[in-house]
C-alpha cells in the first residue's frame, strides 16, 4: 500500500494569491516532486524532476507580483 502524499505549503500562501503545495517527503526518497495548486486539492499533479522544479522556484523568484 502507498503512503498518501503530505503536502506543505508555499511559504507565500498566505499573501491571498495562487498558492502551491508540494510533498518534500516524496521529493526527498524518490526524486520526484509533485506540486499541485492549494486551492484544487484533489486537482491535478504536475510531476517535476529536482531539477527542474529548482528552475520553478528560481524563475518564481524574479516574478513580481
Amino acid at each position: 500500500m502507498t503512503e498518501p502524499l503530505r503536502w506543505v505549503k508555499s511559504s507565500y500562501s498566505n499573501n491571498g494569491g495562487s498558492c502551491v503545495e508540494w510533498a518534500p517527503s516524496h521529493a526527498s526518497a524518490t526524486g520526484v516532486v509533485p506540486v499541485r495548486d492549494s486551492k484544487r486539492p484533489t486537482g491535478p499533479v504536475l510531476l517535476l524532476s529536482a531539477d527542474a522544479f529548482a528552475g520553478l522556484i528560481a524563475l518564481a523568484r524574479t516574478v513580481e507580483v
